[in-house]
């Protein structure tokens, strides 16, 4: 294959930029606010996007992490439907995180754009009516007018 082909050279770039910062984010402490930073370094790398998938379903990551990853899948939701209904699910998980309320908030707000699968549908109307917390409740009931809105002008941020 020719390097030189400049689709081929940017989605090798993206994917060795990823690699890095991926393995950086995984060599640092569990508390250390680089890892926010990683994640914001990898905001438009498609490449990194099952990466911030599992970093915002997983319960022992660092806080601020799960945070951005969640506002990077609600601003760049996966092109590919497996990849997109794990985000969605994901996402699901770190909303029912109860020692997090701060992760739950933004899992709220982000998933306007999977709301195609009935199970994350059927989760954020729950949670729009029905959370304890009226952030998070504040937050499903955006998340579902920007579905709608999403619905109404016939697509999505990132795809």
């Amino acid at each position: 294959m020719n390097d030189t082909h400049p689709a081929g050279g940017a989605a090798d770039t993206a994917a060795r930029a990823a690699e890095r910062l991926i393995a950086e984010f995984r060599a640092l402490p569990a508390g250390s606010d680089r890892k926010r930073e990683i994640i914001t370094e990898l905001d438009d790398n498609a490449q990194a996007l099952p990466f911030l998938v599992s970093v915002v379903a997983d319960p022992a990551e660092y806080d601020l992490a799960r945070v951005e990853s969640a506002t990077v899948l609600r601003l760049w939701p996966p092109a590919d439907p497996g990849l997109r209904r794990r985000a969605g699910r994901a996402l699901l998980t770190a909303l029912r995180d109860p020692a997090e309320d701060l992760v739950r908030q933004y899992a709220a707000m982000s998933l306007a754009p999977y709301t195609g699968d009935p199970v994350v549908a059927t989760a954020l109307d729950t949670t729009a009516w029905a959370d304890a917390d009226p952030l998070v409740r504040d937050s499903a009931r955006f998340s579902i007018q920007e579905a709608h809105r999403l619905q109404e002008t016939g697509g999505s941020r990132g795809t």
